[in-house]
Protein backbone atom coordinates (compact mmCIF):
# COMPACT_ATOMS: atom_id res chain seq x y z
CA UNK A 1 0.00 0.00 0.00
CA UNK A 2 1.18 3.50 -0.83
CA UNK A 3 0.07 6.43 1.34
CA UNK A 4 0.37 10.08 0.34
CA UNK A 5 0.32 13.12 2.64
CA UNK A 6 0.43 16.70 1.27
CA UNK A 7 3.65 18.49 2.21
CA UNK A 8 1.84 21.84 2.42
CA UNK A 9 -1.47 23.61 1.86
CA UNK A 10 -1.95 23.90 -1.88
CA UNK A 11 -2.67 27.35 -3.32
CA UNK A 12 -2.43 26.62 -7.06
CA UNK A 13 -4.20 23.80 -8.95
CA UNK A 14 -2.35 20.49 -8.88
CA UNK A 15 -2.68 18.32 -12.01
CA UNK A 16 -2.12 14.81 -10.74
CA UNK A 17 -3.19 12.14 -13.23
CA UNK A 18 0.00 10.35 -12.22
CA UNK A 19 -1.63 9.44 -8.88
CA UNK A 20 -2.96 6.23 -10.32
CA UNK A 21 -2.48 2.53 -9.43
CA UNK A 22 -1.51 1.78 -13.03
CA UNK A 23 1.26 4.38 -12.92
CA UNK A 24 2.49 3.23 -9.50
CA UNK A 25 2.67 -0.39 -10.71
CA UNK A 26 6.16 -1.93 -10.34
CA UNK A 27 7.63 1.28 -8.92
CA UNK A 28 9.36 1.64 -5.56
CA UNK A 29 8.95 4.66 -3.32
CA UNK A 30 11.89 6.51 -4.87
CA UNK A 31 10.53 6.06 -8.37
CA UNK A 32 7.07 7.21 -7.27
CA UNK A 33 8.58 10.35 -5.72
CA UNK A 34 10.20 11.15 -9.09
CA UNK A 35 6.92 11.10 -11.01
CA UNK A 36 6.08 14.38 -12.73
CA UNK A 37 3.23 16.51 -11.42
CA UNK A 38 2.13 20.07 -12.18
CA UNK A 39 1.61 22.83 -9.61
CA UNK A 40 0.04 25.69 -11.49
CA UNK A 41 2.30 26.25 -14.50
CA UNK A 42 5.38 24.72 -12.88
CA UNK A 43 6.40 21.09 -13.23
CA UNK A 44 7.32 19.43 -9.96
CA UNK A 45 8.10 15.94 -8.71
CA UNK A 46 5.48 14.07 -6.73
CA UNK A 47 7.82 13.84 -3.75
CA UNK A 48 8.08 17.63 -3.59
CA UNK A 49 4.35 17.98 -2.99
CA UNK A 50 3.48 14.74 -1.18
CA UNK A 51 5.18 12.68 1.47
CA UNK A 52 5.21 9.12 0.14
CA UNK A 53 5.09 6.09 2.44
CA UNK A 54 5.16 2.46 1.40
CA UNK A 55 3.91 -0.38 3.57
CA UNK A 56 3.76 -4.11 2.94
CA UNK A 57 5.35 -6.10 0.15
CA UNK A 58 5.44 -5.15 -3.50
CA UNK A 59 1.82 -5.38 -4.68
CA UNK A 60 0.46 -7.15 -7.72
CA UNK A 61 -1.69 -5.27 -10.24
CA UNK A 62 -5.01 -6.28 -8.70
CA UNK A 63 -3.85 -5.45 -5.17
CA UNK A 64 -2.43 -1.96 -5.67
CA UNK A 65 -3.89 0.44 -3.12
CA UNK A 66 -3.23 4.16 -2.73
CA UNK A 67 -4.44 6.00 0.36
CA UNK A 68 -4.33 9.80 0.42
CA UNK A 69 -4.85 12.04 3.46
CA UNK A 70 -5.59 15.75 3.73
CA UNK A 71 -7.32 18.54 1.84
CA UNK A 72 -7.01 17.81 -1.88
CA UNK A 73 -9.65 20.27 -3.06
CA UNK A 74 -7.11 21.86 -5.47
CA UNK A 75 -5.81 18.50 -6.74
CA UNK A 76 -7.29 17.41 -10.07
CA UNK A 77 -7.43 14.26 -12.21
CA UNK A 78 -6.58 11.74 -9.49
CA UNK A 79 -7.32 8.28 -10.88
CA UNK A 80 -7.89 9.50 -14.43
CA UNK A 81 -7.88 6.62 -16.94
CA UNK A 82 -7.18 4.04 -14.21
CA UNK A 83 -7.82 0.41 -15.12
CA UNK A 84 -7.40 -1.38 -11.80
CA UNK A 85 -6.40 -1.14 -8.17
CA UNK A 86 -7.92 1.09 -5.52
CA UNK A 87 -7.64 4.69 -4.36
CA UNK A 88 -8.98 5.89 -1.00
CA UNK A 89 -9.10 9.63 -0.30
CA UNK A 90 -9.60 10.86 3.27
CA UNK A 91 -10.61 14.46 2.66
CA UNK A 92 -12.08 16.65 -0.05
CA UNK A 93 -10.75 16.35 -3.60
CA UNK A 94 -10.81 18.50 -6.72
CA UNK A 95 -12.14 18.26 -10.27
CA UNK A 96 -12.00 15.42 -12.80
CA UNK A 97 -11.64 12.61 -10.26
CA UNK A 98 -11.59 9.28 -12.08
CA UNK A 99 -12.30 10.74 -15.50
CA UNK A 100 -12.41 8.10 -18.23
CA UNK A 101 -11.55 5.38 -15.69
CA UNK A 102 -12.01 1.81 -16.91
CA UNK A 103 -11.72 -0.27 -13.75
CA UNK A 104 -10.80 -0.38 -10.09
CA UNK A 105 -12.40 1.59 -7.29
CA UNK A 106 -12.10 5.12 -5.91
CA UNK A 107 -13.54 5.87 -2.46
CA UNK A 108 -13.76 9.42 -1.14
CA UNK A 109 -14.46 10.21 2.52
CA UNK A 110 -15.25 13.83 1.74
CA UNK A 111 -16.68 15.93 -1.07
CA UNK A 112 -15.66 16.08 -4.72
CA UNK A 113 -15.32 18.85 -7.32
CA UNK A 114 -16.91 18.98 -10.77
CA UNK A 115 -16.72 16.41 -13.57
CA UNK A 116 -16.12 13.43 -11.25
CA UNK A 117 -16.32 10.21 -13.25
CA UNK A 118 -16.73 12.14 -16.50
CA UNK A 119 -16.85 9.75 -19.46
CA UNK A 120 -15.94 6.78 -17.25
CA UNK A 121 -16.17 3.34 -18.85
CA UNK A 122 -15.97 1.00 -15.85
CA UNK A 123 -15.05 0.64 -12.21
CA UNK A 124 -16.64 2.18 -9.12
CA UNK A 125 -16.54 5.66 -7.62
CA UNK A 126 -18.09 6.00 -4.15
CA UNK A 127 -18.35 9.46 -2.58
CA UNK A 128 -19.35 9.77 1.08
CA UNK A 129 -19.85 13.53 0.84
CA UNK A 130 -21.25 15.81 -1.88
CA UNK A 131 -20.37 15.99 -5.58
CA UNK A 132 -20.38 19.17 -7.62
CA UNK A 133 -21.74 19.69 -11.15
CA UNK A 134 -21.43 17.39 -14.19
CA UNK A 135 -21.09 14.11 -12.32
CA UNK A 136 -20.43 11.37 -14.89
CA UNK A 137 -21.09 13.85 -17.70
CA UNK A 138 -19.44 14.40 -21.08
CA UNK A 139 -16.76 16.98 -21.74
CA UNK A 140 -17.92 20.18 -23.41
CA UNK A 141 -18.28 19.49 -27.12
CA UNK A 142 -18.57 15.71 -26.66
CA UNK A 143 -21.69 13.54 -26.87
CA UNK A 144 -20.25 10.61 -24.89
CA UNK A 145 -20.90 10.73 -21.16
CA UNK A 146 -20.61 7.93 -18.62
CA UNK A 147 -20.37 4.66 -20.57
CA UNK A 148 -20.18 2.03 -17.83
CA UNK A 149 -19.35 1.40 -14.21
CA UNK A 150 -21.04 2.72 -11.07
CA UNK A 151 -21.06 6.04 -9.26
CA UNK A 152 -22.49 6.17 -5.72
CA UNK A 153 -22.91 9.48 -3.91
CA UNK A 154 -24.13 9.58 -0.30
CA UNK A 155 -24.61 13.37 -0.30
CA UNK A 156 -25.96 15.95 -2.73
CA UNK A 157 -25.05 16.54 -6.39
CA UNK A 158 -25.07 19.67 -8.57
CA UNK A 159 -26.36 20.30 -12.09
CA UNK A 160 -26.32 17.97 -15.11
CA UNK A 161 -25.59 14.72 -13.31
CA UNK A 162 -25.38 11.96 -15.91
CA UNK A 163 -25.52 14.30 -18.90
CA UNK A 164 -25.06 12.34 -22.16
CA UNK A 165 -24.96 9.10 -20.12
CA UNK A 166 -24.67 5.99 -22.33
CA UNK A 167 -24.43 3.12 -19.86
CA UNK A 168 -23.88 2.33 -16.19
CA UNK A 169 -25.53 3.06 -12.85
CA UNK A 170 -25.57 6.27 -10.84
CA UNK A 171 -27.06 6.17 -7.32
CA UNK A 172 -27.46 9.45 -5.44
CA UNK A 173 -28.75 9.33 -1.87
CA UNK A 174 -29.05 13.09 -1.49
CA UNK A 175 -30.67 15.83 -3.57
CA UNK A 176 -29.78 16.78 -7.15
CA UNK A 177 -29.75 20.02 -9.16
CA UNK A 178 -31.34 20.78 -12.51
CA UNK A 179 -30.95 18.86 -15.77
CA UNK A 180 -30.22 15.43 -14.27
CA UNK A 181 -29.92 12.99 -17.17
CA UNK A 182 -29.67 15.72 -19.79
CA UNK A 183 -29.46 14.13 -23.28
CA UNK A 184 -29.18 10.70 -21.62
CA UNK A 185 -29.00 7.75 -24.05
CA UNK A 186 -29.05 4.79 -21.67
CA UNK A 187 -28.16 3.62 -18.17
CA UNK A 188 -29.87 4.27 -14.83
CA UNK A 189 -29.90 7.26 -12.47
CA UNK A 190 -31.48 6.83 -9.02
CA UNK A 191 -32.13 9.92 -6.88
CA UNK A 192 -33.33 9.18 -3.36
CA UNK A 193 -34.17 12.71 -2.25
CA UNK A 194 -35.39 15.89 -3.93
CA UNK A 195 -34.61 16.89 -7.48
CA UNK A 196 -34.81 20.25 -9.22
CA UNK A 197 -36.55 20.65 -12.57
CA UNK A 198 -35.79 19.74 -16.19
CA UNK A 199 -35.02 16.12 -15.35
CA UNK A 200 -34.38 14.03 -18.46
CA UNK A 201 -34.39 16.98 -20.84
CA UNK A 202 -33.73 15.74 -24.39
CA UNK A 203 -33.17 12.17 -23.20
CA UNK A 204 -33.29 9.40 -25.82
CA UNK A 205 -33.44 6.34 -23.59
CA UNK A 206 -32.48 5.07 -20.17
CA UNK A 207 -34.09 5.24 -16.75
CA UNK A 208 -34.30 8.00 -14.14
CA UNK A 209 -35.90 7.29 -10.76
CA UNK A 210 -36.79 10.14 -8.39
CA UNK A 211 -37.82 8.93 -4.94
CA UNK A 212 -38.11 12.43 -3.46
CA UNK A 213 -39.85 15.65 -4.43
CA UNK A 214 -39.64 16.73 -8.07
CA UNK A 215 -40.49 20.35 -8.86
CA UNK A 216 -42.08 19.57 -12.20
CA UNK A 217 -42.09 17.17 -15.14
CA UNK A 218 -41.23 18.62 -18.53
CA UNK A 219 -44.28 19.05 -20.81
CA UNK A 220 -42.47 16.97 -23.43
CA UNK A 221 -42.97 13.86 -21.27
CA UNK A 222 -46.21 11.88 -21.25
CA UNK A 223 -47.55 9.75 -18.41
CA UNK A 224 -47.78 6.07 -19.32
CA UNK A 225 -48.69 4.16 -16.14
CA UNK A 226 -48.31 3.81 -12.38
CA UNK A 227 -45.87 1.11 -11.26
CA UNK A 228 -45.72 -0.59 -7.87
CA UNK A 229 -41.92 -0.78 -7.86
CA UNK A 230 -38.90 -0.09 -10.04
CA UNK A 231 -35.75 -2.13 -10.57
CA UNK A 232 -32.62 -0.05 -9.95
CA UNK A 233 -29.74 -2.50 -10.23
CA UNK A 234 -29.21 -6.23 -10.40
CA UNK A 235 -30.48 -6.85 -6.87
CA UNK A 236 -31.99 -3.48 -5.96
CA UNK A 237 -35.65 -2.53 -6.17
CA UNK A 238 -37.31 0.79 -5.19
CA UNK A 239 -40.79 0.37 -3.73
CA UNK A 240 -43.51 2.65 -5.11
CA UNK A 241 -46.01 3.37 -6.37
CA UNK A 242 -44.25 5.47 -9.03
CA UNK A 243 -45.66 7.58 -11.83
CA UNK A 244 -44.00 6.45 -15.05
CA UNK A 245 -43.44 9.06 -17.75
CA UNK A 246 -42.00 8.54 -21.24
CA UNK A 247 -39.90 11.05 -23.20
CA UNK A 248 -38.34 13.28 -24.24
CA UNK A 249 -40.88 13.48 -27.08
CA UNK A 250 -39.01 16.36 -28.75
CA UNK A 251 -36.21 13.85 -29.40
CA UNK A 252 -38.54 10.95 -30.22
CA UNK A 253 -37.16 9.53 -27.02
CA UNK A 254 -38.19 6.41 -25.16
CA UNK A 255 -36.66 7.30 -21.82
CA UNK A 256 -38.39 6.28 -18.59
CA UNK A 257 -38.85 8.77 -15.78
CA UNK A 258 -40.20 7.33 -12.52
CA UNK A 259 -41.44 9.72 -9.83
CA UNK A 260 -42.59 8.53 -6.39
CA UNK A 261 -46.28 9.23 -6.04
CA UNK A 262 -46.30 9.70 -2.26
CA UNK A 263 -43.77 12.56 -2.36
CA UNK A 264 -45.40 14.35 -5.29
CA UNK A 265 -49.14 14.90 -4.75
CA UNK A 266 -49.01 17.89 -7.14
CA UNK A 267 -48.55 15.40 -10.00
CA UNK A 268 -51.86 13.65 -9.30
CA UNK A 269 -53.51 15.67 -12.08
CA UNK A 270 -51.69 13.44 -14.57
CA UNK A 271 -53.77 10.46 -13.42
CA UNK A 272 -56.78 11.66 -15.38
CA UNK A 273 -54.75 11.04 -18.56
CA UNK A 274 -54.33 7.34 -17.86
Amino acid sequence: MISLHPQKEFVFPIIAEGINPDVFQDKNRGEIEELEIWEGNKQKKLGELFKVKETGTEPQQEDIAIVIYGDLSRVRRIGAWMKGGEITINGNVGMHLGEEMEGGKITVHGSVGGWAGSMMKGGIIEIHGNASHYLGAAYRGSSQGMNGGRIIVHGNVGYEAGAYMRKGLMKIYGSVGQFAGFRMHNGTIYIQKDCEGRVGACMKNGKIVVAGFLESVLPTFTIESIRKKVKIGEDDVAEGPFYRFLGDLTENGNGKLYVLKEENPHLSTYERLL
